[in-house]
């Protein structure tokens, strides 16, 4: 079974896209459908562009902080749960060596 890629859309993208309900006063399943996204998302959408007032959608270039913060110990933990399983399966394997 094949992986499935996920779609990316720019900033400018759901900018345009939130700024279609706000200014021009389509309702969001008709600008959801009109653009081929999910109702759901355009609305999720629109909550961020509500409440970043005009920083919305940084993408992973341009990140808070805080998101910054977040991603760098994603991936701290995921190295070190890696490291840890390499550890459970040497100790297994000693273990076992030794008996």
């Amino acid at each position: 079974m094949g992986k499935v890629i996920r779609r990316q859309y720019t900033p400018e993208f759901k900018r345009e896209a939130v700024e279609m309900v706000i200014k021009e006063n389509y309702t969001i399943v008709k600008a959801a459908k009109s653009l081929g996204i999910s109702s759901g998302m355009l609305s999720r959408w629109k909550g961020e562009y509500l409440a970043g007032k005009g920083d919305a959608f940084p993408g992973t270039g341009h990140q808070t902080p805080e998101a910054g913060e977040i991603r760098r110990l994603k991936e701290e933990n995921r190295k070190l749960r890696m490291e840890k399983e390499i550890l459970k399966k040497a100790t297994a394997f000693f273990a076992k060596e030794q008996d």
